[in-house]
């Protein structure tokens, strides 16, 4: 019988499982959505028993796309998002509390005291990364503080962490597993990156027992079996956060590999090899996944608003009625007439990292159309992801020749034609455009087997989209110098 790879894609408002053939192709996918919770402004959470049930639900769907048994599955996969936070009952399996989304903010009062007790060097330098409620370790000290006997039954050796990968790999498996993977826990502000361990310096600044938290182990690894319902005994091979499995779905596994996710915002990654580039330019350095105890490290910097500002055009302005129609409106002018959008409907992210400045439109004239607007508005997005990996470019000492791409705006061509020209750089598009269920996927894949090594998929892959750089360096300079104009009177206080 053929035999396909399961990938799980678990994210912040679906359960996705896709089954994949030896080529990559997917033969059978099914996703659901589940309800997000804000009990405050400013907080997010998610029902446990949605994520894992619409996993469920996701998984016997997807089989029966792809006309397949269990049987046939050689090995599962799973990616999702990251920094989400569970705590359960180690003998019941019972969370004591909603899991904690990377969004919510509601432990950002006590980043702020960290950070002025002067904690922000010494965190990144164990971590890589910026302290802010983004992150695991502040949503595990919150639950233990104030969820009623947490701390106690904690200490005691009773409850479990989790990010999503740790909660799924349990229950699929009846508590057998009790893992997690580089890239994950990475995201925690609790791991190392440099000794690969978890730091009992900061488990003791945010006074969590280590008994709590998973084995760590590398993202493609033979974490165990299944053992639930329809699903049993079928191995997972791999486990990674969504945007490490995006850059591995990608096969950035050289130094220099940059892969860039156009989604409601974007996620620049660049491998780095074996060196944790210490950032001066405000990006975070994190592990990237690997498939043996030699780890690989990643750059990684956000732009907050990239596809949000085409639904800003289609929802708030109401000048295209869906997405496609931008890509229509900015070819019908060769040029955006002088008019730059800022679009820092948030704040602006990196490198800039500025909470304060807000959305600006400069440079219009009498001679402004809806088609400027437009077309200066995606080109908007692509000006920020410049910002970055030139940031990216700076700290590492690489130039990049080449971008690869994905997410929901790749598909449109004025977008990634306009950012080859910007970059000086091909732009690399492929035709699964799924990269994230595509990653987990080749991670589970080479760990049970299913291929032999790196070349083997590449031998396999599909054909690609591929946009050549064509403007002359003058033009991109008098661009580029408009647009830091636009975000200097942007930030002007």
């Amino acid at each position: 019988m053929e035999k396909y790879i399961l990938a799980l894609d678990q994210g912040t408002t679906s359960s996705r499982a896709m089954v994949f053939d030896r080529r990559g192709n997917i033969v059978g996918s099914a996703h659901q959505e589940f309800a997000q919770i804000y009990p405050k402004a400013g907080w997010v959470e998610h029902d446990p028993s949605d994520l894992y049930g619409s996993q469920m639900g996701v998984i016997a769907e997807a089989l029966i796309h792809a006309n397949a048994d269990i049987s046939q599955i050689a090995a599962i996969g799973i990616t999702n998002q990251r920094e989400t936070t569970l705590v359960w009952d180690k003998d019941t399996g019972k969370p004591v509390y909603n899991a904690i989304v990377w969004q919510c903010r509601r432990t950002a009062d006590y980043c702020e005291e960290l950070k002025r007790n002067g904690l922000s060097g010494y965190i990144y330098d164990k971590t890589g990364l910026v302290i802010d409620a983004y992150f695991s370790a502040t949503k595990i000290k919150w639950i233990l503080d104030n969820v009623a006997g947490a701390r106690q039954r904690a200490e005691q050796g009773k409850l479990l962490f989790g990010t999503v990968d740790t909660f799924l790999m349990w229950r699929l498996s009846g508590g057998k597993i009790f893992a997690t993977d580089y890239t994950n826990a990475s995201r925690t502000m609790l791991f190392n990156i440099h000794t690969l361990c978890w730091d009992k310096d900061l488990l003791k600044l945010f006074d969590i027992p280590e008994c709590m938290l998973p084995q760590v182990y590398p993202s493609g690894y033979a974490f165990g079996t299944t053992s639930q319902q329809f699903i049993g005994n079928v191995p997972i091979c791999s486990a990674v956060g969504d945007q490490q499995a995006a850059l591995f779905g990608h096969l950035c596994v050289n130094k220099g590999d940059l892969k860039n996710t156009y989604g409601t915002g974007c996620f620049l990654l660049m491998n780095t090899g074996d060196v944790a580039v210490k950032s001066d330019n405000g990006l975070l350095t994190t592990l990237a996944a690997c498939l043996d105890g030699k780890p690989q490290y990643v750059l990684e910097g956000s732009v907050f608003i990239a596809g949000a500002i085409v639904q800003w055009l289609r929802d708030g302005l109401l000048v295209i009625r869906n997405a496609s129609e931008s890509e229509e409106y900015a070819d019908k002018v060769p040029d955006t007439d002088g008019v730059y959008v800022v679009p820092a409907f948030t704040g602006m992210g990196a490198p800039y990292w500025d909470a304060d400045v807000r959305g600006t439109i400069t440079g219009i004239t009498r001679g402004t159309t809806r088609a400027h607007v437009i077309r200066a508005a995606l080109e908007a997005i692509d000006y920020q992801v410049y910002d970055v990996v030139s940031a990216m470019q700076r700290d590492a000492a690489i130039k990049i020749t080449q971008l690869n791409v994905d997410g929901g705006a790749s598909v449109n061509n004025f977008l990634m034609q306009f950012q080859a020209d910007l970059l000086d750089a091909e732009v690399i598009r492929p035709q699964i455009t799924d990269t994230t269920a595509l990653g987990a996927c080749y991670l589970a894949g080479l760990t049970a087997g299913y291929w032999t090594s790196v070349d083997d998929i590449r031998r396999n892959i599909s054909a690609v989209s591929r946009f050549q750089p064509s403007m002359t360096q003058q033009h991109r300079d008098k661009l580029l110098e408009g647009w830091h104009k636009a975000v200097r009177q942007a930030r002007c206080k």
